[in-house]
């Protein structure tokens, strides 16, 4: 697989409006190209953490500002990276409109802002979806050679049925009933415009009802990772430094929003042995995610 060595870390709003164009172009030609993959990994050597933007990131996720970076942040960083390679000409897959299935990810290390890191993302694994095609994205963060953080991140293009690629058929879904709530979340309908802030992820179905209607949304969606990055950090213990996490997203959060949550902690004799969690809207009783954290050695 060759190797694309970028010069810094691509700014999103420059990739999103370059998908924009894309998509034009695509839809003149009536043709989307290859149902294949780009044999491509696009790398960024030497990025720096702003300390400015970190600190933003960690007050408007209700975060305590710390030198280490949350693993929600990690993923903010390092995304735009993935994204350069979804808003390829080659990549099968339209950018815009992409819905967020789930993330499995490994901290492995903590991050200390001041280290230099090193940024290696590809995507992999194009497969059906009962509602169109989705693809996992792999990041990996390095400093010093030394793996600090690995996240596999799988989109959905919905509605997008390629040539070559099986459709999957519809599965039962699991029946959630949902458990007395440990906290409650109330987010504002400007959490996505926020979160854009601070992330760099200014995807329109996050920002207002306009734009988000514009791309098939009745109104804006809190971002996924704004969801993950918080449940991440609220339910891991302090000082855990190694940890796993997965979480999976099952209905957009439409903003405003009322979220039950519950996080549960799995100890015995006093040690964390992992924690699951879930939240809900606590009118229609619909589960919006769920998932789970594990210590690493």
């Amino acid at each position: 697989m060759k190797t694309v060595d970028l010069t810094e870390i691509p700014a999103l709003p420059k990739l999103y409006v370059s998908a924009v164009g894309t998509a034009a172009r695509q839809k003149l030609s009536g043709n989307r190209g290859s149902s294949a993959l780009p044999e491509v990994r696009h790398s960024v050597k030497g990025a720096s953490v702003d300390v400015g933007r970190l600190t933003a990131f960690q007050n408007v996720l209700r975060m305590p500002v710390k030198d280490d970076l949350p693993s929600g942040f990690v993923h903010a960083f390092a995304f735009p990276v993935a994204m350069s390679v979804m808003a390829r000409e080659d990549f099968p897959l339209p950018l815009l409109g992409m819905v967020h299935l789930r993330n499995t990810v490994e901290h492995l290390a903590p991050i200390d802002f001041r280290q230099s890191l090193d940024i290696l993302a590809w995507a992999e694994n194009l497969r059906g979806h009962r509602a169109g095609t989705q693809v996992d994205m792999i990041v990996e963060v390095s400093s010093n050679a030394e793996l600090l953080w690995r996240g596999n991140s799988t989109y959905l293009a919905k509605g997008v049925f390629l040539p070559g690629i099986d459709e999957v058929t519809a599965r039962d879904k699991e029946q959630f009933e949902p458990p007395a709530p440990t906290a409650r979340w109330r987010l504002g309908a400007g959490i996505g415009r926020e979160y854009a802030q601070v992330s760099g992820d200014f995807n329109p179905i996050h920002l207002t009802a306009l734009s988000a209607k514009v791309l098939g949304m009745r109104q804006q969606i809190a971002h996924g990772m704004y969801m993950a990055s918080r449940i991440v950090q609220e339910a891991t213990p302090p000082g855990v430094d190694a940890f796993a996490w997965e979480i999976s997203f099952e209905a957009p959060v439409y903003l405003p929003a009322n979220l039950g949550v519950a996080i549960d902690e799995n100890l015995d004799d006093g040690q964390w042995h992992g924690t699951t969690f879930s939240a809900w809207n606590e009118k229609s009783r619909r589960r919006h995610f769920h998932g789970s954290i594990s210590p690493r050695s």
